[in-house]
């Protein structure tokens, strides 16, 4: 039994609140306000990876062949978090810097990335991840069968500088950036007004064809940038289904195929094709400058929509990345919900979205 606050917690027995495998966190679980919406959209599915590593379990990861097709494959979540989640060496950094991306641009302020894993002893960064807890299925496919279920994905911003960070990686060298800088091909001294649609949509597709060069050139590269949980619902959208959980990891190289499922326009620049723009325009000035200028690219290059997020896609444009096995039968039970939030920590979640809501309106889940 637990007597709660926002500051405080006093246990009066039992185990206290907490989340499976995360021992050391900079979010301590025994206060209510580690228990918040946005912090617990990003913490729980940290520590189903690593409830799954413990079951031998592997989330599935979403990447590309050197044609640029999508390909699955399972990745251990010690190679997906860069550290094994369940050693004593693993500290798990929340909205954190992720200081071997900060070489590569200048910005009014340093983005956070939601989730840093940190060697303990070497205290060295070893794997930055944007988290995406999302439903399945989502309003589009709702309707449709489980096989064509997808979720709902909205990228922010800052996961395209992550993005063109994990790019600038691969080609930080002098060769490296010359080559970067020819399979970018001449597109870049072509554009004199980045900021004019007029200007920058006639290049559009050579644009998009010298970024799926340089997906093809780096294939062997590719590491994880998007964790991706799913909570697969009842049809209703009201319950959970017994099998409910798991995890799809994006490579970045995946993402980039994300941003190009959409019906292209030809008389404007979509929020899709505005983030390979943005991508393409910090990769070239990488090659020229060494940095690029997040802030002023994705400022200048708005083409008349706010920054706040990238963009998004829906259930029908996801389902083909997710389709598979764990699609419709995901792997992790809800039975086994109790099994990775500990010590009544449910009773800390408010009930402001969906999954929250279900967990704390079923608390024989946790019986």
């Amino acid at each position: 039994m637990v007597r709660k606050d926002k500051k405080t917690i006093y246990f009066i027995e039992g185990e206290a609140p907490g989340l499976f495998g995360q021992k050391y966190s900079s979010r301590d679980y025994r206060y209510q306000d580690a228990w918040g919406k946005n912090q617990f959209n990003s913490s729980f599915p940290a520590s189903l990876v690593a409830y799954m590593w413990s079951k031998g379990v592997k989330p599935v990861l979403i990447s590309t062949d050197k044609d640029n097709d999508i390909i699955h494959e399972y990745i251990d979540s010690d190679a997906l978090l860069g550290i094994d989640p369940l050693s004593e060496n693993a500290y798990y950094d929340y909205e954190a810097d992720y200081y071997p991306f900060e070489k590569y641009y200048y910005a009014d302020k340093k983005e956070k990335i939601d989730l840093v894993m940190i060697n303990r002893i070497t205290q060295a960064p070893v794997r930055g991840l944007e988290v995406k807890l999302t439903t399945l299925p989502d309003n589009a496919t709702k309707d449709l069968p489980d096989s064509e279920y997808g979720s709902e994905i909205v990228v922010r911003a800052p996961t395209i500088l992550f993005l063109a960070c994990s790019i600038c990686s691969c080609y930080d060298t002098i060769d490296g950036k010359n080559k970067l800088h020819e399979l970018l091909n001449t597109i870049g001294s072509e554009i004199t007004d980045w900021g004019s649609v007029r200007q920058v949509l006639p290049h559009y597709e050579a644009i998009k064809r010298a970024i799926l060069d340089v997906s093809a050139d780096m294939t062997s590269k590719q590491i994880p940038l998007i964790l991706q949980p799913i909570w697969k619902t009842s049809r209703s959208l009201r319950d959970l289904e017994d099998q409910c959980l798991d995890v799809f990891v994006w490579s970045n190289l995946a993402v980039i195929q994300m941003t190009l499922r959409e019906v292209s326009s030809d008389d404007d620049i979509s929020r899709n094709q505005r983030t390979v723009i943005w991508l393409y325009k910090m990769l070239w000035d990488f090659t020229i400058f060494g940095k690029f200028n997040y802030t002023d690219t994705v400022n200048r290059l708005s083409y008349k929509y706010k920054t706040d997020k990238a963009f998004s896609i829906n259930g029908k444009l996801t389902n083909p990345f997710l389709k598979g096995p764990e699609l419709e039968s995901p792997r992790i039970t809800k039975y086994e919900i109790k099994n990775i939030i500990l010590g009544d920590g449910q009773k800390f979640l408010s009930p402001e979205r969906r999954f929250d809501a279900y967990l704390v309106s079923h608390p024989e889940l946790f019986e």
